[in-house]
């Protein structure tokens, strides 16, 4: 089915794995975290705990780097008994400020769509975590005068995506999302009745994935990169 973007006034962008590399950091941190718990458990086991460890801090912590820095230190006292040595918890800490401190690299075409599509659209930057790190990312991408609104979710569930479309007076069908998590850039959208359209990452963190039911009978377009925005709306 052919969809209609000619009502399009609005274009919101997630930004971590849609404009800039996100999840590969949080990988790499998971294997030096697993390899240094290595003599407590395996590093299958460490990987599926700190994963049920992140997800029963969500409601405290939230999101980002500092959030998942917490759960590598509750999950190293916990699988190690209460063992585990001074040095391991300040490695831990090194694994999160090594993640804080990555340089941002922009995904391919990032700056030469939103330097077209701005000057045709209003642009919006729509993402979730901790807010001084995404700050810290964006100055450094150097993206920050393509948007007209930066806002940074504690989530990005329906109610939150309403909220801010309410905010800045946009009617939902005049509103664009772009992002690479199903559940948290499209999905949401949908239902409102507002457009989005997905740009799958090469890698998705579990906690974002979701099933073939959940997806099934909704209206949305993929693209395999952002490149093919200006094709859809031109």
């Amino acid at each position: 089915m052919e969809i209609d973007y000619s009502k399009i006034k609005v274009i919101g962008f997630d930004a971590d794995d849609t404009l800039w590399v996100n999840e590969t950091y949080f990988r790499e941190a998971e294997i030096a975290f697993c390899n240094l718990m290595s003599e407590y458990e395996t590093p299958n086991k460490t990987d599926q705990e700190l994963f049920k460890m992140e997800m029963k801090n969500l409601p405290i912590y939230g999101y980002g780097i500092k959030a998942f820095v917490l759960s590598m230190v509750e999950m190293a006292l916990e699988i190690s008994n209460y063992n585990v040595s001074q040095q391991t918890i300040q490695s831990i800490l090194e694994i999160g400020k090594n993640m804080l401190e990555k340089p941002v690299e922009l995904l391919d075409g990032v700056e030469e769509v939103l330097k077209k599509l701005s000057k045709r659209y209003r642009l919006i930057l729509a993402t979730k975590g901790d807010l001084l790190d995404q700050e810290r990312k964006l100055e450094k991408s150097g993206l920050t005068d393509y948007f007209h609104h930066i806002e940074v979710m504690s989530d990005k569930q329906q109610a939150n995506y309403s909220k801010l479309l309410n905010h800045l007076d946009i009617h939902p069908s005049e509103f664009l999302m772009i992002g690479n998590s199903l559940k948290s850039d499209i999905l949401p959208l949908v239902h409102l009745k507002a457009h989005a359209v997905h740009v799958p990452f090469h890698t998705t963190w579990a906690h974002e994935q979701v099933t073939e039911k959940e997806t099934n009978g909704k209206t949305y377009k993929t693209i395999a990169s952002l490149r093919e925005l200006l094709n859809i709306l031109n």
